[in-house]
């Protein structure tokens, strides 16, 4: 039995995964926002202590950047944790067991691929739409880490290189910068979206900045309203899928994958996003290898995280090398 651990800029979820990929239990807590190093880890430990007797190893994934695979985190969305040593940290707590950590959207990728939409591709990228725009790389059947371990950061491919909005990671025209939820959202509210769900309504002298202290006010309250027809909605909807569409495209061109899958809360969008997307991927992937691509939403939902953290340890050598140990 493997506990999986899933760390974001959102919510931090843990769980016990059988070797057949299924999670047996799990819990979920949200990331404190602006906390400081040690209320973090702390949030983390409450969270997996009920579960830490029947674990057998430790999967992690995370937000990145992050030194790989010593396991040193620098998550561009939970501020702060800045080389923060997380995989030694659980070494300590769990000694004499295995801990591997990596990626949190690359283990979504190895999850599609393991036990999801990705079943049976050799070639694809796994990416998640949500509080950041990440991507996992499988190429050859084996996950790609790169040197650094950072390999699949599509997220900071460049779509707009002039003019287009300043990223968290220091440049401008990222595609995380225009795709991700916060950044969607905040998009939206300036162009007058009015969202569905807030608790209370908001004079337009207070301005669209207003909304953003409502929880209502989230990527997958942007995508729901964009399916249920609101046109501001629709219209970032529409933003975010040609970005995401002009960088699968670049992806494609790199690596001649064969599938890409989206997960996160904005996939949830459904036609409104894929629809765009699909047209901007039309519209750049004109090399005859690159229109065999195939862009699906992907299979696993919520428990993705905890799968992929999981498939570190069960699936062989597919995913970790047995060097990096």
């Amino acid at each position: 039995m493997i506990l999986a651990i899933d760390v974001g800029g959102t919510k931090m979820a843990a769980g016990l995964v059988a070797p057949d990929g299924t999670v047996i239990t799990s819990r979920r807590a949200a990331t404190p926002q602006n906390a400081d190093a040690e209320t973090l880890w702390h949030t983390l430990t409450t969270l997996i202590d009920p579960l830490s007797a029947r674990a057998e190893g430790v999967g992690v994934g995370c937000g990145g950047p992050m030194t790989w695979p010593d396991g040193e985190v620098s998550p561009l969305n939970i501020p702060g944790w800045r080389g923060f040593p997380l995989r030694a940290r659980l070494t300590g707590r769990f000694p004499g067991l295995p801990v591997r950590l990596h990626n949190d959207a690359i283990c979504l990728a190895v999850a599609e691929h393991w036990r999801g939409a990705g079943q049976g591709s050799a070639d694809m990228l796994g990416m998640v739409v949500s509080t950041g725009v990440g991507g996992g790389l499988i190429l050859g059947g084996r996950l790609v880490n790169g040197g650094t371990g950072n390999a699949g950061h599509i997220g900071h491919v460049v779509v707009e290189p002039d003019g287009g909005p300043r990223c968290g990671c220091g440049g401008h025209g990222c595609l995380e910068a225009i795709a991700r939820g916060p950044a969607l959202t905040t998009w939206a509210l300036a162009q007058g979206w009015t969202p569905a769900a807030v608790s209370e309504p908001v004079e337009a002298s207070e301005g669209p900045e207003a909304y953003l202290e409502d929880r209502a006010v989230t990527g997958r309250a942007l995508a729901a309203d964009a399916l249920a027809g609101d046109p501001v909605a629709v219209l970032a909807m529409r933003r975010a899928g040609r970005a995401l569409g002009i960088a699968i495209a670049s992806a494609t061109h790199l690596c001649d994958l064969d599938l890409v899958t989206i997960g996160g809360g904005l996939s949830q969008a459904g036609e409104p996003l894929f629809g765009p997307l699909e047209e901007a991927l039309r519209d750049h992937a004109r090399m005859g290898f690159a229109r065999r691509l195939k862009v699906v939403p992907a299979a696993l939902g919520q428990e993705a995280g905890l799968v992929g953290a999981a498939a570190l340890l069960l699936a062989g050598d597919a995913y970790w090398p047995s060097t990096r140990d």
